[in-house]
């Protein structure tokens, strides 16, 4: 059973910094990609970053410069480093991973970012 858990969300300040964290486990088959998607209040959820299994990484262009997404060494655990925070990045945050099938298609059950003063 695959199941993904993110954490590290919370209170952050604006300016401030998270990182977030997700880790995978019950993976049968090849991941191709890793990511993160978000869903603020009254919004529909948005992509924000992915990462391939080459580890070329893809941001929204709010988020560019500000945001990184890795992933550990051992390939089952995904970051989101976020710095100089903006209240916009209030959401919950959700992970996902994708093999070769939407078969394949897994999300985590979300961890809440908060960004207040």
């Amino acid at each position: 059973q695959v199941e993904l858990v993110e954490s590290g969300g919370g209170l952050g300040q604006p300016g401030g910094s998270l990182r977030l964290s997700c880790s995978v486990s019950g993976v049968t088959f090849s991941i191709n990609g890793m990511g993160w998607h978000r869903q603020a209040p009254g919004k529909q959820r948005e992509w924000v970053a992915s990462i391939t299994s080459g580890r070329t990484a893809s941001y929204v262009n709010s988020v560019k410069g500000r945001f990184t997404i890795s992933r550990g060494s051992a390939k089952n655990t995904v970051y989101l480093e976020m710095n100089n925070l903006k209240s916009a990045a209030t959401a919950v945050y959700y992970c996902n991973i994708w093999g070769d099938s939407p078969a394949y298609a897994f999300w985590g059950p979300g961890t809440q970012v908060t960004v207040s003063s």
